[in-house]
C-alpha cells in the first residue's frame, strides 16, 4: 500500500465528536456561577479556543475584573459541568467519524488529533470515539504553552508525528483551527459541523470546506494526495 504524502492532524470537539453544544452549556453554567451574564451565541463564537484565551476575552466584553483566581474557578467549573452532561447524556462521534480515521490507519495516512481542551474533559471524547491516547497521538491544552489560535498544538501533533507541518492537513471546525493552521503553515480543511458557516471558515483560511467527517471521506481523493 502507498503510503501518504500528506498527514492529518485532527481537531477534537466539533470535528470528530459532536460535542460543541455540550461544551456551550458548560460554560454557560460555570460563567452564570461566576455571576458573569452573557449570551449563548457570544460563548458559541468562541468555542474552539483555549479555555484561558476563551475566559479572558469574555470576562474583558463584560468589562469585568480579570484574576488569575477567577480563571481557575471558571477553568474547574467548566470542566466539572462539561463532564457532567458528558456522563449523563453521552457525547457521540460525528458521522462518518470512526470510520474516516480507519481508513486513514488502513492506508497507512499519519494521523493525530489536536485538541484546546485539556485532558479532563478531551478524556469523554476520546472514549467515545474509540480512540486510546497510548496507541495513538493526542495533544491536549496541557501538553503546550499556547492553545489555538497560536499553532503550537498542531506543531507539537505534527512533531509526534515526525511528519513536516508544511505536508500536514489541518482538519477543524472553527476559524481558530484555520488560524491555528495558517500560523503553523499547515493547509486547513474546515468542517461545518461546529456550526460555523463556510465563508467565515474561508476567510480563515480554509483551502476546502466539508459538511462533517462523513463527507470528507466521500471526497476523500481531494486532499489526500497519496505518492
Amino acid at each position: 500500500m502507498p503510503r501518504a504524502s500528506t498527514a492529518f492532524l485532527f481537531d477534537l470537539d466539533g470535528t470528530l465528536v459532536d460535542s460543541v453544544y455540550q461544551h456551550v452549556l458548560a460554560w454557560k453554567e460555570a460563567l452564570d456561577r461566576e455571576g458573569v451574564e452573557l449570551s449563548v451565541w457570544r460563548i458559541h463564537r468562541k468555542i474552539g479556543m483555549s479555555g484561558g484565551l476563551f475566559a479572558n476575552i469574555l470576562l474583558r466584553e463584560t468589562g469585568m475584573d480579570i484574576t488569575e483566581e477567577r480563571l481557575l474557578r471558571l477553568r474547574d467549573w467548566h470542566a466539572e459541568a462539561y463532564n457532567r452532561h458528558a456522563s449523563q447524556r453521552g457525547v457521540r462521534p460525528l458521522p462518518g467519524a470512526r470510520e474516516l480515521l480507519a481508513f486513514l490507519t488502513e492506508q497507512g495516512i499519519p494521523w493525530a488529533i489536536a485538541t484546546s481542551g485539556r485532558m479532563e474533559t478531551a478524556a469523554h471524547n476520546l472514549e467515545a470515539l474509540g480512540v486510546d491516547p497510548a496507541k495513538v497521538p493526542v495533544v491536549t491544552r496541557d501538553q503546550v504553552r499556547h492553545a489555538k489560535p497560536d499553532p503550537d498544538l498542531f506543531l507539537a501533533a505534527a512533531d509526534r508525528l515526525g511528519v513536516d507541518i508544511e505536508h500536514s492537513l489541518v482538519i477543524g471546525d472553527s476559524i481558530w483551527d484555520m488560524l491555528a493552521a495558517q500560523r503553523a503553515r499547515g493547509l486547513g480543511v474546515g468542517l461545518l459541523s461546529g456550526g460555523y458557516g463556510q465563508e467565515e471558515l474561508e476567510r480563515a483560511g480554509a483551502f476546502r470546506v466539508y459538511e462533517d467527517p462523513a463527507d470528507l471521506l466521500r471526497r476523500i481523493d481531494e486532499v489526500a494526495a497519496r505518492s
